[in-house]
């Protein structure tokens, strides 16, 4: 699976970055960083849930 960023709609609130600080990070200027696009088998769960806890809808996962 991979991890989608519609960064027109990231607030940067770092939410993501709580629940999986190995694939998001936000910089000083509030942009997220993806540190990892491919998502491990044994990470499905806790990226699944930044999708789902994202205030403004702006991650998504594909299977692409």
């Amino acid at each position: 699976m991979r991890i989608v960023v519609e960064r027109a709609k990231c607030s940067g609130i770092g939410i993501c970055e709580a629940i999986a600080p190995r694939y998001y990070e936000v910089n000083d200027d509030g942009e997220l960083v993806l540190l990892r696009e491919n998502v491990a088998g044994e990470d499905i769960e806790s990226i699944s849930k930044t999708v789902t806890q994202c205030p403004s809808g702006a991650l998504s996962l594909t299977s692409e």
